[in-house]
């Protein structure tokens, strides 16, 4: 049987860090729904609480919401 900290995470995204709200594995990228494990995630918005699977994903993200360079 499986927990719910085997499943999604929710985490609360801060400037340079994540608070984990909700205890999982992963978290899915906002752009592209793909599963990121907690302990690949470095890229996320933390203005729009969105996580990205990559810094390409996270950079093209910002220019969609008229910003400049991602957290």
């Amino acid at each position: 049987m499986h927990g719910p900290a085997e499943g999604e995470a929710k985490l609360r995204y801060g400037m340079n860090e994540f608070e984990v709200v909700r205890p999982g594995h992963f978290v899915r990228c906002a752009v592209t729904g793909v599963r990121i494990p907690l302990a690949d995630l470095s890229y996320w918005n933390a203005e729009v609480q969105e996580p990205y699977a990559s810094a390409e994903i996270a950079q093209a993200r910002a220019k969609e919401l008229g910003e400049a360079d991602p957290s």
